[in-house]
């Protein structure tokens, strides 16, 4: 029997997405399908007007779904494609990767022969190269996901090993290290991982001369890893060594050159006149510069030779340009990579302190839909008189409150863009609320209609986003209670947790859907 398996993608809107799904598209022709196809759209939420439609390719999968999530990062995108999909194992795959046509074959054969133990099965990543000349250092550095440990390029996890390590640890905001640490803590949560037998293809993309320096940011990420798995954590992730001991010695050598060659051209004072130059305080200083500047041209020089060696040969198609480059960048990515280091060791260690806290981080701020949740749901209520609090409704908030936790609402008012009702009339009715169960923290409502496209109305993330930012925490730290669907939606979208409070307008699909169910609002703070 074949498992059920669902397609998470996440994008920020490459071109390459059209075609891995129209590649896709071929695959899911040849079968079996998956049942889902979500493709996550992580671009920045637009100030004004709204982002262009997503390239999904000529004649998309059947029955994909497109989410929006504002911009939050991979690991984000990949949770909110995972939880809002019901199959036993979900499939990643990144929006640069072409499948080939026995993809879904393959990835069904490697479903199918993974014991009750396996938590993940991991693809194998093929990455074409030019065949008439040696590839260059972009091109080696894109090949190396094909010795890559658990990469999201290509991965499946059962869905039970995601419930377990609780998905992507948001934290990671690029994409790198991420899919390391999941597999990480998916294994310490006594699931195996192995590798199968289907691969994709991992073109090479375009990208600028100063990609090498760019990417060092990805030691920023290091330095989370580290804090939050030990000093072994190369190992215990299967990434193999890194060159940051080289580039902290390149970098010294520069900065010991470089303070000496300004003491040498500064002379000291004395009894506040400028000594003679040519002392020597001066004369260690030159010889301190020269021998550091040395120290770090040699390193540097055999830093780019190193990078050169494997390259494109003299005479060879885009040489001179490869050349150009590995000078360029071999002096520039060991600084870039110490700075990176060194500010991302500073902010972990600045943000976690010293206990290291595990993901997800413990709820900080409870948000509220207001109608059929805080109060009666009178449709299109206008009239503060109307407002009747749910039983208990009162208990419940005084006693987040008095625990510290910051209460909020998150409220569609469809009507004001209907034209039912005004905006003061929605007002009135807020501060009825606000009377008779007291203070929140924030209040935010979305006044479009359906139609309207918006980043906020409900099932979008946008009210939730809104309301974590104006209580100063992220949307991890979120608990999102509400009574429909769309409530729950959102939550998921904005990567907060949801609880469904059921009432009579519930649909026993919005019931079956969600991840947490209570039958009071006490019920479903209780935990907290």
């Amino acid at each position: 029997m074949t498992p059920s398996c669902s397609v998470v993608v996440p994008t920020v809107g490459r071109p390459e997405l059209g075609a891995l799904l129209a590649s896709l598209r071929v695959a899911c022709a040849a079968g079996p399908a998956p049942r889902d196809v979500v493709v996550v759209d992580d671009r920045p939420f637009p100030v004004r007007g709204a982002n262009p439609p997503l390239d999904l390719g000529p004649g998309p999968v059947d029955g994909v779904r497109v989410l929006r999530t504002g911009g939050r990062g991979p690991a984000a995108a990949r949770n909110v494609g995972w939880r809002t999909v019901r199959t036993a194992w979900v499939a990643f795959l990144d929006d640069d990767v072409v499948v080939p046509e026995d993809w879904t074959q393959a990835l069904a054969r490697d479903l199918a022969d993974a014991g009750p133990d396996v938590g993940g099965v991991q693809g194998r990543i093929v990455v074409p190269l030019v065949a008439h000349r040696r590839p260059t250092d972009l091109e080696r550095n894109t090949a190396g996901l094909e010795t890559a440990a658990w990469a999201t390029a290509d991965m499946a996890y059962r869905r039970a090993a995601l419930d377990a390590a609780h998905g992507f640890d948001e934290r990671f905001g690029r994409a790198y290290r991420e899919d390391a640490d999941l597999a990480l803590r998916v294994r310490e949560a006594g699931w195996t991982l192995r590798r199968g037998t289907r691969h994709v293809e991992h073109p090479v993309r375009p990208a600028g001369d100063l990609a090498s320096v760019r990417a060092q940011a990805g030691n920023a990420d290091d330095a989370l890893l580290r804090s939050l798995h030990g000093r072994a954590w190369r190992s215990r992730t299967e990434a193999g060594r890194g060159r940051l001991p080289r580039h902290l010695l390149t970098v010294g050598a520069g900065a010991v050159a470089a303070t000496a060659a300004l003491v040498a051209a500064v002379p000291p004072r004395h009894a506040g006149r400028p000594r003679a130059p040519g002392g020597a305080r001066t004369a260690v200083a030159r010889t301190t510069a020269v021998l550091a500047g040395a120290a770090w041209a040699g390193l540097t020089a055999a830093f780019a030779r190193e990078r050169l060696a494997p390259g494109p040969r003299p005479g060879d198609e885009g040489h001179g340009a490869e050349l150009r480059r590995m000078v360029l960048t071999s002096a520039l990515v060991p600084f870039a990579a110490v700075a990176h280091r060194g500010l991302g060791a500073w902010r972990w260690r600045r943000t976690l302190g010293g206990d290291v806290p595990a993901w997800p981080p413990p709820v900080r701020a409870v948000l509220f839909d207001r109608d059929g949740t805080l109060v009666r749901d009178v449709p299109y209520n206008g009239d503060p008189d109307a407002v009747d609090p749910l039983p208990g409704t009162r208990r419940v908030l005084d006693g987040l409150r008095d625990a510290g936790l910051p209460v909020g609402v998150v409220s569609n008012q469809s009507g004001i863009g209907r034209g039912l009702l005004t905006g003061s009339q929605v007002d009135a009715v807020d501060e009825r609320v606000r009377r008779l169960l007291g203070p929140f923290g924030t209040w935010q409502r979305c006044p479009h209609q359906p139609q309207d496209g918006c980043t906020c109305r409900k099932p979008e993330p946008g009210l939730v986003l809104r309301a974590a930012a104006a209580l100063r925490v992220r949307p991890a730290e979120c608990l999102v209670v509400g009574d429909i669907g769309a409530d729950v939606e959102a939550a998921v979208a904005a990567g907060a947790r949801a609880v469904l409070v059921p009432t009579g307008e519930t649909r026993p699909e919005e019931r079956a859907a969600a991840p947490v169910v209570a039958a009071t609002l006490a019920e479903a703070v209780a935990s907290l």
